[in-house]
């Protein structure tokens, strides 16, 4: 990879990525995207289905709940600059359908470097990892979501991060009840990033 001098030059190396073999199945790479300077960047685990055939990060049901909380933080989507910590789909087929599998720590480590390529570029004040996926590469570790869930973390080149959840979590919550509660405390680790952004 060159450095690249632009979000735009990044997506454009980022289509000859071939560093893990997950761009073989993948219908197509999935930049971020999102202002060149927000100060707010959020990272997730990887694109699912429909963010691979569009092409676009957070697009999917997941994305609509991201949406949503967004908005109840208080949170622009326009403002915020959203990649994922893996930008291919990794799946497995079931029939015509294609599931998601989680990306091994090769996979995330392979595709770190596009994602320090994007915080070098947008040099958010507050990076948001979305799951443990995201916060194993924002934080270059392994950590339980629990451990580090809505501290502010500094990062060594100076940006911050905090942990949440990603909200695919809440598709997966049967019980009404408890899915209320835990989007109402995803909202919250939200507007806590919003509240650290606007100090």
């Amino acid at each position: 990879m060159n450095d690249p001098a632009s979000l735009k030059q990044l997506a454009g190396e980022l289509q000859a990525c071939r560093r893990c073999p997950l761009y073989r199945h993948a219908t197509q790479v999935v930049p971020g995207e999102g202002p060149a300077r927000a100060k707010l960047m959020l990272v997730g685990e990887q694109p699912g289905n429909d963010e691979d055939l569009a092409g676009r990060p957070f697009v999917g049901s997941a994305g609509h709940i991201l949406d949503e909380a967004l908005e109840d933080a208080g949170i622009a989507r326009d403002k915020v600059y959203l990649t994922n910590a893996v930008k291919h789909f990794k799946f497995v087929p079931r029939g015509k359908r294609r599931l998601h599998h989680r990306p091994n720590a090769e996979e995330v480590r392979a595709c770190h470097l596009w994602y320090e390529a994007e915080r070098r570029l947008v040099r958010p004040l507050l990076t948001v990892a979305l799951g443990a996926t995201a916060a194993r590469s924002v934080l270059g570790r392994a950590e339980t979501i629990s451990a580090v869930r809505g501290k502010i973390l500094d990062l060594p080149d100076g940006g911050h991060a905090t942990v949440t959840i990603h909200p695919s979590f809440l598709l997966r919550i049967r019980d009404a009840q408890d899915r209320t509660q835990q989007k109402r405390n995803f909202v919250a680790d939200l507007r806590r990033a919003a509240q650290f952004i606007a100090s």
